[in-house]
């Protein structure tokens, strides 16, 4: 706990210097990963700090409820949208076995959820956004910094299979359609391994701040 506490003094240094941007200027950090990487727990962790942290699942959760969204989406995939009510099972169903449709849901999707995050972000001098697709949307170039969530393949796998009771079969289509971090972790973001526990893993988010901001 000493290292963490040593390591916060410096980050509430770091905060209030960066607390003191310039009238309208705003810095915005994206945090990625894929499915199943730990993407939530760090941006858990950064809202503990003090942060503040959007995530663009949350918003995609409001927008599931909009009627001008929901009609676009029965236009798109007829049978989806049930007494107004989003079939979200018949829709995963739909689009994770075909790349095009998968590609349709996001063309359609995407660009509103960025939409209303960076409505959020514009609002501080500093934030952390949680954006589960950002190279997949080629949105990485938006943010002043990426971090990026980095845990072995089979690891995501078990987790996801806990959390979501999906199949190891399903978790892994999921994968095939998301980037390949391997790769993109030797791209010159800042990456975070979450290969320990919790509280290493606080550790990590920590330093990864002062990294960025300092």
């Amino acid at each position: 706990m000493r290292l963490w506490g040593s390591t916060m003094k410096k980050i509430t240094e770091t905060k209030e210097k960066n607390a003191k941007f310039a009238t309208g200027e705003h810095k915005k950090i994206a945090v990625t990963g894929g499915i199943g990487s730990g993407k939530s727990a760090v941006c858990e962790i950064l809202r503990d700090m003090g942060y503040p942290v959007f995530s663009c699942d949350e918003i995609y959760k409001t927008m599931q409820t909009d009627p001008r969204y929901l009609a676009a989406l029965e236009a798109a995939f007829p049978g989806v949208v049930k007494g107004d009510v989003l079939d979200k099972k018949f829709l995963s169903a739909r689009v994770f076995s075909d790349p095009a449709a998968l590609k349709r849901l996001n063309g359609l999707a995407h660009p509103e959820i960025m939409r209303r995050l960076y409505a959020e972000t514009e609002k501080y001098p500093l934030s952390f956004a949680e954006v589960p697709l950002l190279f997949e949307s080629g949105r990485e170039k938006d943010f002043d910094a990426v971090i990026v969530v980095y845990r072995p393949e089979n690891e995501r796998v078990a987790a996801v299979c806990r959390r979501d009771g999906f199949t190891p079969e399903q978790v892994l289509e999921r994968i095939k359609n998301q980037v390949d971090y391997e790769k993109i972790r030797k791209e010159g973001h800042t990456v975070i391994y979450n290969d320990g526990d919790y509280v290493s893993l606080r550790e990590k988010v920590a330093l990864a701040v002062e990294k960025i901001l300092n």
